[in-house]
């Protein structure tokens, strides 16, 4: 699968099979012995896949959509050896992935005409939202774009002064004003600031209280209404971040902020740490939303933009393969 080889560096490569390696050793080790003694994919082989593509995360939905495509193949060619599903498995993921509008993007471009481009981020408190929004900021700086960050998060004075030591990091002015302040306050200023200075991105980090999903929602709507009010299209993009790692806690949290309000880009974190990486498959099958950034590793470099391609690549290619 190297059609997008010349977008996709070695070195982005290498870190996007190293972060994926727990997920992929899980799931290969599971096949391994499903498939011993088979030489053909028969039922009680895609039986065994199913159970496997479940307890990766993928989610029963999507995994039986999955299976039934294989079902479908295998009575199409009739034979169908064991040694072929890798290749058939990456290949009907791919184009699960591509049906989800989830497509190979540029790395860290906004689009032609929208300047400044207001990026609103959402979340629950732990996913990695603001050390994500930090990272964004280093790669569209090193992009050489302009970016300016907003801390709307003014629940928590652990946020605000997080995002305040990322700026610091990176070079990037955040706009703040402390703990309980009215945070569609602080997402107005932030983007007359960003129209003020000529800057490329605005990121605007706000709170994630799932456990007061009402008040969350009118929050939110508040926020882009403000916003609204300096440039009438923002925000540009919802990003909603979710953590990777708690496997099918993620989906439940899509499935509620999905609710509180319009979702258009997800970024998954923390694929590194743990063995649940088919859960990037479950979400963007279910919740048709593109995913555009994953994270799969501690460094700044680990934050990457999503290509479906390498991903399916990395994931159901086994060492060696």
């Amino acid at each position: 699968m190297a059609l997008f080889g010349n977008l996709f560096s070695s070195d982005k490569k290498e870190s996007l099979d190293k972060g994926l390696e727990k997920s992929k050793e899980s799931f290969f080790g599971k096949l391994g012995k499903a498939l011993v003694g088979k030489s053909t994919v028969d039922d009680e082989v895609l039986d065994n896949l199913e159970e496997i593509l479940v307890s990766s995360d993928v989610g029963v939905t999507t995994t039986l959509k999955i299976i039934e495509r294989i079902q479908q193949r295998v009575a199409r060619d009739k034979y169908l050896g064991t040694s072929e599903l890798d290749r058939i498995l990456k290949e009907e993921v791919a184009g699960l992935l591509s049906e989800n509008n989830t497509d190979n993007i540029e790395e860290f471009e906004t689009p032609a005409g929208k300047k400044p481009y207001v990026i609103m981020v959402v979340g629950v408190n732990g996913v990695g939202k603001t050390t994500t929004i930090g990272k964004l900021s280093a790669q569209f700086t090193k992009k050489g774009k302009k970016v300016l960050l907003g801390a709307a998060d003014t629940f928590r004075a652990a946020a605000v002064d997080q995002l305040k030591l990322w700026g610091e990091r990176v070079g990037v002015p955040v706009i703040a004003k402390g703990m309980n302040t009215d945070p569609s306050a602080v997402a107005y200023d932030a983007v007359q600031a960003g129209v003020d200075q000529n800057v490329d991105v605005i990121i605007i980090d706000t709170a994630g209280r799932l456990h007061t999903k009402v008040n969350l929602m009118a929050e939110l709507t508040k926020i882009k209404r403000v916003m609204q009010k300096v440039i009438p299209d923002a925000p540009h993009e919802v990003l909603l971040v979710l953590d990777g790692s708690t496997g099918q806690n993620a989906m439940i949290q899509a499935r509620e902020f999905t609710k509180a309000t319009e979702v258009t880009a997800l970024a998954i974190t923390k694929l590194d740490g743990t063995a649940k990486g088919g859960v990037v498959i479950g979400i963007s099958d279910e919740f048709k939303i593109p995913v555009k950034y994953i994270g799969v590793g501690e460094k700044v470099g680990d934050l990457q933009t999503f290509n479906r391609t390498e991903f399916v690549d990395s994931l159901f290619r086994r060492n060696g393969g």
